[in-house]
């Protein structure tokens, strides 16, 4: 959510950050606000003129019953009474009027960054560095499940008798692989001088429309029925919403923090549940990294954070590389955004591993974070990583590791997670 200071002040630059994320249908949008914010700010004003009347109109009240004019005392009484009657109603306009406003600016996409390509969807999206040599072996590679399922580290049939597409049960030494590459990147990232963290794995409604858009929620968001909770679909939702209403000093930035969580997601939309694959499922487990900083040091550590990604990948001998997000492929919220992708040997080509992205000021906008500086409050920017996703990066890690004979190798920073194991076989 931008500042209305800034859309009071900037309607044709808010038009044309609309324009280039690809959505005209949001253009009405700016006129609307600016609008209601004319008359928000005439209830406002009339308000206050009234509350200044209130003092003078009460000492002439004093001074008109003390010289005996009991009929001109009652005559500004009552003008009183009307006055008190208006400002409720005032007060009461001004909150209706301060809602739609607040609805509509939530609907109004963030300012991006000047350095992002401009592009309507992933297709348009920018390579910016390859990490490692991608190869493909002189063997052909199965599909991951059927791997998996050779190994016997995955049962998908039952996962659907139990839950339906989208679920999984991960066994074996698999699974123990599972756990140990989220072990490892949790020390990982307390290595690098991050705070690990494991949070809520349920949030109310006004951390999720704090963190999230509305067309992001109605995708992602799995609603508690009956009750006002909604399971998470990443960490970052709980690790930004602790600090919802707060003012934080100065010296606590920034804040670095590792989170662990289970993530649940609908993944509605033209991706789709694979029936057979676990690239897209409904529910995962993933290691997060979160800053909360400065607003002039949050480009820094957004190259900070998806630099770490691509250092963990790489300890594994995972080829990746890093995708420019362009203007057309950021949620609203988004300031800038870089993905980064793993190869996949079988498909000779990458494929999403994890997102990085500053999203400024605006979930500590709706979120109402603040910091205390010298002389001044103001609003930190936040950012937020995936350090690493399984199920889904298994899938390059056990392309990348595959032999011929159908083991997985364990590279070495692995082996102490998985009980000095070398290999994975059958």
């Amino acid at each position: 959510m931008i500042d209305i200071k800034f859309l009071r002040e900037n309607p044709e630059a808010v038009k044309q950050n609309i324009k280039n994320k690809f959505q005209d249908e949001k253009l009405p949008l700016v006129d609307e606000v600016i609008e209601l914010d004319k008359l928000n700010r005439s209830y406002i004003l009339e308000g206050d003129e009234l509350r200044a009347s209130r003092n003078k109109l009460s000492k002439q009240i004093g001074a008109l019953m003390g010289q005996g004019k009991r009929e001109e005392a009652e005559a500004v009484k009552a003008q009183v009474t009307a006055n008190a009657n208006r400002l409720a109603e005032l007060e009461k306009l001004e909150a209706e009027c301060s809602e739609k406003i607040k609805n509509i600016m939530m609907k109004i996409p963030n300012i991006i960054d000047p350095s992002v390509p401009i592009g309507k969807d992933d297709s348009e999206n920018v390579e910016i560095t390859r990490y490692g040599e991608p190869k493909v072996p002189d063997f052909e590679i199965p599909y991951h499940t059927d791997i998996l399922e050779a190994l016997d580290g995955i049962d998908l049939d039952s996962a659907r008798r139990v839950a339906g597409n989208g679920f999984y049960y991960l066994t074996g030494d698999i699974a123990r692989l599972h756990s140990a590459v989220l072990t490892y990147a949790r020390d990982f990232m307390i290595d690098r001088g991050f705070t690990y963290c494991i949070p809520p794995f349920m949030i109310r409604s006004n951390v999720v429309t704090g963190v999230m858009s509305f067309a992001e929620m109605d995708a992602m968001m799995y609603k508690i029925e009956g009750e006002d909770l909604y399971l998470i679909g990443t960490s970052e939702h709980s690790m930004i919403g602790r600090y919802i209403d707060q003012i934080l000093p100065e010296a606590q930035l920034p804040l670095t923090l590792t989170s662990y969580s289970p993530c649940f997601r609908k993944e509605k939309g033209a991706h789709g549940i694979e029936e057979r694959g676990i690239y897209r499922i409904h529910q995962f487990e993933k290691q997060e990294m979160i800053v909360i900083c400065r607003p002039e040091d949050s480009m820094m550590w957004f190259d900070k954070l998806w630099q770490n990604t691509v250092d963990l990948f790489r300890t594994l001998d995972i080829p990746v590389r890093t995708l420019e997000c362009c203007s057309g492929d950021l949620a609203d919220l988004k300031v800038k955004s870089l993905d980064v992708e793993a190869w996949s040997p079988r498909q000779k080509k990458y494929f999403e591993v994890g997102s990085c992205s500053n999203l400024g000021d605006a979930q500590a906008r709706r979120l109402r974070i603040r910091i205390k500086g010298e002389g001044k409050t103001y609003l930190p920017h936040t950012l937020n990583n995936t350090v690493v996703a399984p199920p889904r990066m298994l899938i390059a890690f056990i392309e990348n590791n595959l032999n011929e004979d159908g083991s997985v190798n364990i590279p070495e920073v692995l082996r102490p997670y998985m009980g000095g194991k070398t290999k994975i076989e059958k």
